[in-house]
């Protein structure tokens, strides 16, 4: 398939689409779109209504933008709606590795975590949610052989460290 380069306002959307964008979601395409630019095509039929992308399409008008890449489809018919509800049903299928999600995100500045899609308090409640996570869980102790030096700043410091410890079955010398 070829990258063509359109006029937004050539595009229709899929009357037929059944993906509903609400506020949140669009916010999250135009901070993407802004940071990043478009990092991959629509995809629209003959006729150039959108079969995926529909979101995309309508937060580059929001941004006011005049042209956008697209890829034209064969498809047509029952064939392009149900690619339409593949497109958007197969990333929902997916899982994230939360723990993993979390440390990523905290590697990124607030304007690029929220250029991924999320705000700052989806970013405080996924730390949250992790850390909660982390203290309930029963891990098995560190072995006896292994020693641990934790230096201090404070004497609350130091407490709130031997209550994570105590939690995992550690004991304090």
């Amino acid at each position: 398939m070829k990258i063509e380069r359109v006029r937004c306002e050539s595009l229709t959307f899929d009357p037929q689409n059944v993906r509903e964008h609400d506020e949140r979601n669009v916010e999250a395409i135009k901070a993407s779109l802004s940071r990043f630019g478009q990092q991959k095509p629509i995809v629209v039929d003959a006729e150039g209504v959108v079969i995926a992308g529909n979101g995309t399409l309508g937060a580059a008008r929001m941004l006011g933008w005049q042209e956008i890449d697209i890829v034209r489809t064969h498809l047509s018919g029952a064939e392009a709606v149900a690619y339409a509800v593949a497109d958007n049903r197969t990333a929902e299928l997916a899982n994230w590795s939360v723990d993993d999600l979390a440390l990523t995100l905290d590697t990124l500045e607030p304007e690029l975590r929220k250029a991924a899609g999320y705000n700052q308090d989806e970013f405080d409640s996924l730390i949250e949610s992790l850390a909660d996570k982390t203290v309930g869980e029963a891990q098995d102790p560190l072995p006896p052989t292994w020693r641990l030096t934790a230096v201090c700043k404070s004497e609350a410091q130091r407490d709130e460290i031997a209550k994570l410890l105590e939690a995992r079955g550690i004991e304090i010398e």
